[in-house]
């Protein structure tokens, strides 16, 4: 947080009218200022990279990158507290909210009586997850933790998940090698391996289970 002035934040949704509901309530607040606005991840990520913002509040789903894949991606920029906006109540989000370095989590139905506290509590170097699920979300990673499995990884790569997003987007191969400047060759691979690992065969089958597993909206 700057040490004169309001908090600076930025707020990213692919929707402009949560985009605008969520501004007028943290506006409304002294100590709390929207600077930034951004409609996809790969905006948020280029405005995050700005140094008078003192937080971020991304939507968990957005075209491009995912409001996870975002934080991942401005966090190993900077050290930016982050909080995930979600409509979704999923234990999955939250363990890999924190795991990409989200400093919180809250969900839209709660975002008028959340949002605020969720804010402060990000700048003050704190914790926030909705009270309602904490105690049981902590339950049961400790007990996965417990058993030697860490709950926030899945049978892909952060790099292959990225590409799945991507292809059920409709991307071409093309397309998501300039986007991650990376090879041809190298999507090649990614798609052959992610292929393998979920035992899929074709684009359709990949964008069913994006969109099972949150990565698009249906």
């Amino acid at each position: 947080m700057a040490e004169t002035g309001a908090t600076r934040v930025l707020i990213a949704d692919d929707h402009a009218i949560v985009r605008a509901g969520l501004k007028a309530l943290i506006d409304r607040e002294p100590d709390l200022r929207v600077v930034a606005e951004a409609e996809d991840g790969q905006q948020a990520v280029r405005l995050a990279a700005e140094p008078d913002l003192d937080l971020a509040i991304l939507d968990v789903a957005m075209p491009g990158l995912t409001g996870l894949q975002a934080t991942r991606e401005i966090r190993r920029r900077r050290e930016l507290p982050i909080l995930i906006l979600s409509m979704y109540d999923r234990e999955q989000y939250f363990f890999e909210a924190i795991a990409a370095g989200a400093a919180g989590y809250v969900l839209k139905r709660q975002v008028d009586k959340d949002i605020i506290e969720a804010c402060r509590a990000a700048v003050g170097g704190e914790p926030f997850i909705y009270p309602n699920a904490l105690s049981a979300l902590m339950r049961r990673y400790l007990a996965l933790v417990d058993r030697g499995r860490d709950p926030a990884t899945g049978p892909l790569t952060l790099r292959e998940t990225e590409v799945v997003k991507l292809i059920a987007e409709g991307h071409s191969s093309q397309e998501i090698a300039e986007i991650f400047c990376i090879s041809l060759k190298t999507v090649d691979r990614h798609r052959t391996n992610l292929l393998d690992k979920l035992n899929m065969n074709d684009r359709v089958q990949v964008t069913r289970y994006a969109i099972r597993t949150g990565l698009v909206e249906p």
